[in-house]
């Protein structure tokens, strides 16, 4: 395996990156769910127009509330077919009522772009469905077209266990599974090639990451990199290589030149595992932010990738482990749940609460590491000022903790501020292996921590 760039070298770049992304951001997608306790849809559209820079969701349903809620607001929409409808939708005098039920009273008043025809259905090992998910796809672009829409395109979301092949090892060589490859997969693909539609897939690193190598998965460093040996490239992270296996399976069918939408992913900031933080999940999503601008992947390196993040809340009613319910870039009041740089002008929807005083219930602080370097250091104290939610002032020259004016003790106390803020969780004082949990209390004369 190829060694990591080295880690100094790795956090100044980081944190270059962290105070200089939200000016760079033009635009990004969002999934909306909305199983919870959340905001009517005009809130959430004018919301989304007024407050921040995404610029187009993706509904799982045909939701005409929300459809009308997003009406003249220019943010696009990708509505979703329900998977239990797809084999009625193989009819076209079914699919002609479809389109004129759910699209035709809403477009273009609403910029709808995409039909999803199904989620994941593949996934589902429903033969019916598997086998009535083109038809379906056919009746329903031919109805648009009959009926002069056609800046509409319709598609389907795959999870990526239509991928065979092994894609730690060598993304080269990713290829659709032998029973879906040639039988269903080929003709989707010459349909988005004929059509111009694109082909949407669903890339979570968060499902099937080395627990070992968990930095591989949320682009953190130090990881242990792989070389695919064929075309001797170095994957630093695992979501460029799900990319690029999905590429070159398409690629050895002969449709590397259709275009590949993400439709979901993301990183929950809260599960029951230390891998799941605030931090954690800003870190993934701005670099998955960097690639929908145009980074690109080691066999894409020009690509851009229309992206919708998952999700735009936390959705409280969402069934299962704790991560269900903690996919969000925003709470049910708007705050940020962290900051990716998808807030217009630094704002942060309504007022985040003032950051309470430091709990010292339990006895639990977060410090820095005695062998962190003073580049680290500086890389946490910008990484954590960049974030909002956690007061820097008092390490500002007069604030009560600017004296002693020690690096180490300034980024003791914003990773501390950081900690305390988010539960005293240990995830959140890893800051990449520089920050140290400890009971007793770091205070220093006025400084509180």
């Amino acid at each position: 395996m190829a060694k990591a760039p080295p880690l100094i070298s790795f956090l100044l770049f980081s944190a270059a990156v962290l105070l200089t992304f939200p000016a760079a951001i033009s635009s990004i997608g969002v999934n909306y769910g909305t199983l919870g306790n959340l905001p009517p849809p005009t809130q959430v559209a004018n919301f989304l127009k007024t407050q921040t820079s995404i610029d187009s969701v993706k509904i799982f349903n045909v939701d005409p509330n929300i459809l009308r809620a997003f009406a003249g607001t220019g943010i696009s929409v990708v509505v979703t077919v329900p998977n239990g409808d797809i084999p009625a939708l193989a009819n076209g005098m079914q699919a002609r009522r479809w389109v004129s039920a759910n699209i035709l009273p809403f477009h273009p008043q609403t910029k709808i772009k995409y039909i999803s025809v199904g989620n994941e259905i593949l996934l589902t090992g429903d033969n019916n469905t598997i086998s009535k998910l083109l038809p379906a796809m056919r009746t329903i672009n031919s109805a648009l077209v009959r009926a002069g829409v056609r800046d509409v395109k319709v598609t389907t979301a795959h999870s990526l266990n239509i991928i065979a092949y092994d894609l730690h090892g060598a993304p080269s060589r990713g290829r659709f599974r032998p029973v879906w490859e040639k039988s269903i997969l080929a003709p989707i693909l010459a349909f988005h090639r004929q059509t111009k539609s694109p082909f949407m897939v669903n890339p979570y690193p968060y499902f099937g990451f080395d627990p070992k190598n968990v930095n591989f998965a949320i682009f953190r460093s130090p990881y242990k990199a792989v070389r695919d040996p064929f075309t001797r490239k170095i994957y630093t992270n695992m979501y460029d290589a799900l990319m690029d296996s999905t590429y070159s399976a398409m690629k050895a069918l002969g449709y590397g030149d259709v275009n590949i939408v993400v439709g979901e992913t993301g990183w929950p900031s809260a599960c029951d595992a230390p891998w799941c933080s605030p931090a954690n999940a800003a870190w993934f999503n701005l670099n998955i932010i960097r690639r929908a601008q145009g980074q690109g992947t080691p066999l894409m390196p020009k690509r851009r990738f229309e992206t919708y993040i998952f999700g735009l809340f936390n959705e409280e009613g969402k069934p299962g482990p704790t991560a269900e319910r903690n996919w969000g870039l925003f709470r049910s009041d708007f705050s940020p749940v962290y900051d990716v740089g998808l807030l217009r002008g630094g704002g942060r929807g309504r007022p985040a609460p003032a950051l309470p005083a430091p709990s010292t219930a339990g006895g639990k602080w977060c410090v820095a590491k005695s062998g962190a370097t003073n580049a680290q250091l500086q890389a946490n104290i910008n990484w954590v000022c960049s974030q909002g939610g956690v007061d820097c002032k008092p390490i500002q020259a007069g604030g009560s903790c600017f004296n002693p004016s020690s690096l180490r003790m300034h980024a003791s106390f914003v990773m501390n501020a950081y900690f305390q803020k988010n539960g005293r969780s240990d995830g959140s004082c890893h800051f990449s292996g520089t920050g140290i949990v400890v009971r007793s209390n770091p205070s220093n004369g006025a400084c509180k921590f």
